[in-house]
């Protein structure tokens, strides 16, 4: 495992991306477990991509325009979703004391969704990961899945952090409805950016 995989994971996961906003969002309107179970999520979305690296999926997004583009608007819907569900007053944002199971599963399924239709991630895999496999490695297969643990383990402390981080600056805005106000805007407008930037997006 080179120092080089290591801070290029870092560099890539720390970047302001659908998961760390999101995870933020969660963090700043529900508390730390929220914002844990929102990086734990983010984190189980990568999942998906990482068995469509394996299985050749993840080729097929890069090489059919049509299969790339199917997935990529339906990540800018959900994402545009996740606007208009912020800007509500009982949508992602919704400030609660202690978070219901059903709230839970809201915050994991979600997350997951937020990182699997993003096509993105899935090209990601197959462009990123085997540049730090060895030629002639008797098991890349092997290989790959650690890296890919090392790269998701990261994504899990670094978004855990971020919403933790969230999270203790909760008190100092949910008290103000006009704070709350602002930073529902703030969210929906980060929402629509990243919806915008996949939208542009090109395999």
């Amino acid at each position: 495992m080179s120092i080089e995989f290591f801070l290029t994971t870092l560099i890539i996961v720390a970047s302001p991306g659908t998961g760390v906003v999101y995870t933020l969002a969660a963090g700043l309107s529900r508390g730390a477990r929220a914002s844990v179970l929102a990086a734990f999520a983010c984190t189980l979305g990568i999942v998906p991509h990482l068995v469509a690296a394996l299985t050749g999926l993840a080729a097929l997004l890069h090489a059919s325009a049509l299969a790339f583009e199917i997935v990529k608007y339906a990540g800018v819907a959900y994402l545009l979703y996740m606007a208009w569900q912020t800007l509500r007053a009982n949508g992602v944002l919704k400030v609660e004391a202690g978070a219901d199971q059903r709230s839970s599963l809201r915050i994991v399924t979600d997350g997951v969704l937020v990182n699997i239709l993003n096509p993105k991630l899935s090209i990601f895999f197959v462009a990123f990961l085997p540049q730090f496999i060895t030629p002639g490695d008797p098991s890349p297969l092997a290989r790959m899945l650690e890296l890919s643990g090392v790269f998701m383990a990261a994504t899990f402390i670094v978004f855990a952090i971020y919403g933790v981080f969230a999270a203790a600056m909760r008190d100092r805005v949910v008290g103000s409805p006009v704070v709350m106000a602002w930073m529902r805007r703030s969210f929906a407008a980060a929402f629509v950016a990243l919806g915008a930037r996949l939208a542009l997006t090109e395999r």
